[in-house]
């Protein structure tokens, strides 16, 4: 089964759900603002993909932190950011139990969907 992690609003999220509905592929929508992140997967995807992936550094969330913060991080203080706020994880992360994929690229979901 696809797991699908983001937040309802942000325009990539909304473009991959669209993929995966116009592809009649089933999934479930985990909502980071209603649900939170659990730690084990975001260790997880960390462990795969790396932290410098996983973490949102476009998006306002990055901006609007401390400049000290931004500029002395690491996978310890990634991690932090990433637990208490949910949207500086990179949007959509998408599981089905053998692929992870971070953000979306049409030809990424055609090719491991």
């Amino acid at each position: 089964m696809i797991k699908i992690y983001g937040i309802p609003n942000c325009d990539t999220m909304k473009k991959a759900r669209k993929w995966l509905d116009n592809n009649n592929l089933e999934y479930e929508f985990h909502d980071y603002k209603k649900l939170g992140v659990p730690e084990k997967n975001l260790k997880q995807w960390v462990k795969k993909a790396g932290w410098e992936v996983v973490l949102n550094k476009r998006g306002t969330t990055w901006r609007k932190l401390d400049d000290d913060i931004k500029n002395n991080i690491d996978e310890s203080s990634a991690m932090q950011v990433m637990k208490e706020n949910p949207s500086a994880i990179k949007r959509p992360i998408l599981e089905n139990g053998k692929a992870l994929l971070i953000g979306f690229k049409e030809d990424e979901y055609k090719t491991l969907l």
